[in-house]
């Protein structure tokens, strides 16, 4: 997990020329094997016996490796002699080290990075050492990181986007990181620490913007008109700064808001954070607005493990929360045949390690890296439109992308989770992971036994989720009507394997696990 050591292990290993290799620690032991072989490893590191034990079926048959390092002892599970490439990393290390000279050259090649794709095996992103230094100066650049700023590291290092952003930029500034506990223990971190910079994916904000409208479903009329007020008062304030609104007369009402609403808010991020940077996926734009209009300095950035991560983002000054921002200094940008987004500069990957073909695919002979993505420049800044891969095309032709509509349904509180099912189907249908919290108080809401094991497939709850669904999707264009759903109660997890480690759906998997379901929503339908 994050910690000191992860970032000591791969400061000595970059220092000495050699090629480090980020794993999860969450992922599955086939995977870890994967890609343990497919890069030829010769060392691992390991946090615990623990997690060594778990992964011990997948090292056994990695020939290349010649040392597993682990960190921690456990009195309570010691390490078993399975393998004689087993030591304690208290044990193996000398009892003084000798600082090396750096004799790298800046663009040789410094780390493999897999990429957690949402189908197939994962790719070896290859990064230099002038990739990631580059992507990381221009960034802290940007976002003005200072000395004096305080990061808490929670995103896994093991993703480009904190390591690079969370950890490298941090470093370049001579600023501070501290390493939160676990996610689940964010909350009180946060508290604790009291960042001034936070890094965070999407799903980190989702999930507090539920518990927030959950807090004002439950609360006054007076309450609730209280938030509103704040939001709408709080964001004119923000467009006012960014010179896009006048000022209004509300305005003079901010600093009692603020002290109401806006800052009890900010308190539960600890009170102190100038600057928020989102990354890894579209943050829905009613999420941010609210963020946003409370006081938080949310701004959006946009990258891929291919170009080191980050390619573009808000800056302060020039916060437009609909985009993804201007590129990077340094950064080119053109938008392609089908819209799509092409990026040329410091980040672009080496290649693909041992995948020549797809190498091929991704960078064009002019150097432009692919990104999939659909894009437009509004004002200088980029705005995507979309996925070339993951448009569904309905059997009647017409084209829409499924992450708007998920974002639309996942707005209300009551869904945790939604994907969209269409591909070359004369219609859509969504499979829904309903929120546990609201769950019981709503199935009792309606007339039902949220404990019944039946209950999921009750017609009058299938019924009532239809028409909350439909209520939700009212502004979207007639073809983008959910005709069937399937509710769920487990949510899709990465250590189920149906997102990946950066909180991403992985959609193959999740088809898979649900295709009885699916197929059972289309034959109803034609039924009826």
């Amino acid at each position: 997990r994050n910690s000191r050591e992860w970032v000591a292990f791969d400061q000595a290993a970059l220092g000495l020329g050699l090629v480090t290799v980020p794993l999860y620690c969450d992922d599955r032991a086939d995977n870890v094997a994967y890609i343990l072989n497919d890069c030829s490893a010769k060392l691992v590191l390991i946090e615990n016996p623990r997690l060594c034990q778990r992964l011990a079926p997948a090292l056994k048959d990695v020939s290349s490796l010649q040392r597993i390092l682990v960190l921690e002892s456990d009195a309570e599970l010691p390490l078993k002699a399975w393998d004689n490439r087993l030591r304690m990393v208290s044990e193996w290390l000398p009892a003084q080290g000798t600082l090396m000279e750096d004799k790298n050259e800046s663009g040789a090649l410094a780390s493999i990075v897999y990429t957690s794709g949402t189908s197939g095996r994962s790719k070896g992103v290859m990064l230099s050492h002038s990739n990631m230094l580059g992507i990381a100066e221009a960034s802290w650049k940007v976002v003005n990181v200072r000395t004096t700023d305080l990061f808490l590291s929670f995103l896994p290092l093991s993703h480009t986007f904190e390591r690079t952003v969370g950890y490298y930029v941090a470093m370049m500034a001579g600023a501070t990181v501290a390493h939160a506990r676990s996610v689940n223990q964010l909350a009180e971190d946060l508290v604790d620490i009291k960042p001034t910079v936070l890094i965070a994916v999407p799903r980190i904000f989702e999930r507090v913007h539920t518990r927030i409208m959950q807090q004002m479903a439950k609360g006054s009329a007076i309450k609730r008109k209280l938030f509103d007020l704040t939001v709408k008062v709080g964001w004119n304030r923000f467009e006012h700064k960014q010179g896009r609104a006048k000022a209004s007369l509300w305005l003079l009402l901010w600093p009692l808001l603020n002290k109401l609403v806006a800052k009890k808010v900010m308190d539960k991020l600890g009170g102190r954070v100038r600057a928020s940077i989102s990354g890894g996926a579209a943050l829905p734009p009613a999420i941010s607005r609210v963020f946003i209009s409370l006081g938080l300095n949310l701004m959006q950035g946009y990258g891929l493990t291919e170009f080191s991560p980050v390619a573009s983002v808000n800056p302060e000054d020039d916060n437009d929360p609909s985009t993804i921002g201007p590129p990077l200094p340094g950064v080119e940008v053109r938008i392609g045949e089908d819209k799509e987004l092409l990026l040329r500069g410091p980040g672009v990957m080496m290649g693909y390690w041992n995948n020549l073909e797809a190498t091929r695919q991704a960078i064009d002979p002019e150097g432009w890296l692919h990104t999939g993505d659909q894009a437009e420049m509004v004002n200088g800044h980029i705005r995507i439109i979309g996925r070339i891969k993951e448009i569904v095309v309905m059997s009647n032709g017409e084209k829409l992308p499924p992450a708007d509509i998920e974002a639309a349904i996942t707005h209300d509180p009551l869904f945790e989770q939604a994907m969209i099912i269409g591909e070359a189907r004369p219609y859509l249908t969504a499979l829904v992971v309903l929120n546990a919290e609201q769950w019981p108080e709503y199935a009792a809401s309606i007339g039902l036994d949220p404990n019944d094991s039946t209950v999921l497939s009750n017609p009058v709850l299938i019924q009532k989720l239809q028409a909350r669904v439909t209520q939700l999707l009212k502004d979207f264009p007639g073809y983008a009507k959910v005709r069937r759903i399937t509710p769920s109660l487990d949510p899709w997890s990465v250590d189920n394997g149906c997102l990946t480690a950066t909180m991403k759906l992985k959609r193959n998997v999740v088809v898979h696990n649900y295709t009885q379901a699916i197929e059972q929503m289309y034959a109803s339908a034609q039924r009826s």
